[in-house]
């Protein structure tokens, strides 16, 4: 017969207590979301970095001092003044040379020089730390189930890109040309923003767990959602206009603002033959339309902006004010290198900002798909 007990005593009190088991989605493979997460991040701002840096070897007329693609090899710069002289020597066989440079010392051949290789150096940076990082989580199995095919196409669309920034170098060296082919550089360009988006949108995804995802999915602002991925779209599509804006220097053709040469459109807008040209090749024509479908880019933002104010969730409504507050400032900053006929200075904080626009945008479309439970005492779940 069992003695009397206390009706404070556990129930089983002497057995083993063990932990909960977690769901289906727990039971897969997690791996080192937090490392990835660090080495994504550190991708992330060596392609801001390079975008900039790409931005100055632009405004500075490098691009084209380089006139070979040596994946490899190029890696070394010239060592002594021979090789230096034989790099001299094949810029000077180039049209940019002869129409825009010519008489120019090495000295000043190698200022620019120093700009393109730096350029393509940190491609190749970029290049390795994406290896180290994918390969080295792959051999010690510490990828989430279901990212390996993610990670990888970063890499692919990483090795597509240098050989995008070849085909772009490559126009530039044809008869007549001073500098690459405008859509060209609008092609290497969205890439580079693609990259950085998809960078930005696994960083966010990575920051929670798959569990938590599928749970703030059910909670998804689908209209809010359609409405900022056209958003998104959009401002893509402005990004590839000012590529072109940049690829033939509109943006020092026509300085005046609101106006254009003192009217609402510029003169000689469909002047070249074929006409399809004009939409690349024409100043005044390509300014006009970046102007106008800024315009329209900032209309679209208000409506989203609107509906992003009445979002149920505290951090998604702050998500879309804080994107509608950068768009305006980057209009501003638009319309300022307009003014000042783009010196270097706004022209790279026109494209800065245009990289924070960005991530903002991706970072509000991410929260109205999976949003932040909102607690009573104004908290995030």
């Amino acid at each position: 017969m069992s003695g009397k007990r206390s009706i404070f005593e556990d129930v089983d009190a002497g057995q083993r207590q063990t932990a909960p088991r977690g769901g289906v989605i727990d039971a897969g493979r997690r791996g080192a979301r937090r490392g990835i997460r660090l080495w994504l991040m550190a991708l992330f701002a060596l392609v801001a970095v390079m975008i900039a840096v790409g931005g100055l070897t632009r405004l500075t007329d490098s691009g084209l001092s380089i006139t070979e693609w040596k994946p490899v090899t190029g890696a070394l710069p010239p060592m002594d003044q021979t090789v230096w002289q034989e790099e001299f020597d094949r810029y000077r066989a180039i049209p940019q040379y002869e129409l825009l440079n010519k008489g120019m010392s090495l000295a000043e051949f190698k200022a620019i020089y120093w700009w393109e290789w730096g350029h393509r150096q940190l491609g190749r940076v970029i290049g390795l730390v994406w290896a180290l990082g994918f390969f080295g989580f792959l051999l010690a199995r510490q990828l989430p189930k279901g990212w390996t095919g993610r990670l990888l196409g970063l890499g692919a669309l990483g090795g597509a890109q240098g050989a995008i920034g070849w085909w772009m170098v490559s126009s530039g060296l044809g008869d007549g040309m001073i500098a690459v082919a405008s859509y060209r550089l609008a092609v290497h360009l969205g890439l580079a923003f693609v990259i950085l988006g998809l960078i930005a949108w696994y960083v966010m995804a990575l920051g929670r767990e798959e569990r938590e995802l599928m749970q703030a999915r059910r909670g998804r602002e689908g209209r809010l959602f359609g409405l900022s991925t056209g958003l998104m779209h959009f401002a893509f599509l402005q990004i590839l206009l000012g590529a072109l804006v940049a690829g033939i220097d509109a943006g020092r053709t026509y300085t005046d603002w609101p106006l254009m040469a003192g009217g609402l459109l510029p003169p000689d807008m469909m002047d070249l033959a074929p006409w399809w040209r004009n939409f690349f090749e024409n100043p005044g024509t390509v300014q006009f339309i970046h102007r106008v479908s800024g315009y329209l880019l900032l209309a679209f933002a208000v409506v989203v902006w609107l509906r992003g104010r009445r979002s149920a969730h505290g951090v998604t409504r702050g998500a879309f004010t804080a994107m509608f507050a950068v768009l305006v400032l980057q209009m501003s900053l638009g319309i300022m290198t307009v003014l000042y006929i783009a010196p270097w200075h706004l022209a790279i904080a026109h494209q800065f900002v245009a990289v924070v626009l960005w991530v903002l945008i991706l970072r509000a479309r991410f929260l109205s798909q999976y949003p932040r439970a909102t607690s009573i005492r104004g908290g995030t779940a």
